[in-house]
């Protein structure tokens, strides 16, 4: 399981430092992506299979699918992390998620996301506005928190 955030740099080649603790349960290879919300989406080998599996079964027939698995899909990359810790973001990645310098590495239960983070602050800070109102949707009542 991923949790927590982290403040990082990402350097002029593109190179940013993941986390100890994410370093730790992503392995030695995995997939980065572009995820939603304008963030980067990281999932474990066997994390990504299952995901793979489960989209397969959207109905190719429909357009929105279509484009959906055609997005989700090109924009993957297999990452490695070199010796000093780093993962090498992909140059398309990193200007889909307009990650220049500034950013943070959250741990979202079974991926981790990397967002810039004026992108991240600002989706944050309206996020918590509406957190207590959210929660009341979407959590059951038998969930207790």
């Amino acid at each position: 399981m991923f949790m927590s955030e982290y403040q990082h740099t990402i350097d002029a080649k593109g190179r940013l430092f993941i986390p100890a603790r994410f370093r730790e349960g992503l392995g030695d290879s995995f997939i980065i992506t572009k995820g939603l919300d304008g963030c980067l989406f990281v999932y474990t080998r066997e994390e990504w299979d299952a995901l793979e599996q489960k989209l397969k079964s959207l109905p190719f027939t429909r357009g929105d699918a279509r484009a959906f698995l055609r997005f989700f899909f090109s924009g993957a990359a297999i990452c490695e992390i070199d010796k000093q810790g780093r993962v090498l973001i992909p140059a398309n990645q990193r200007d889909y998620a307009q990650l220049e310098k500034d950013v943070v590495v959250i741990g979202v239960s079974t991926r981790v996301e990397i967002w810039s983070k004026d992108r991240w602050d600002k989706y944050s800070a309206a996020a918590a506005s509406s957190y207590e109102e959210i929660a009341e949707k979407l959590i059951d009542s038998h969930i207790d928190l």
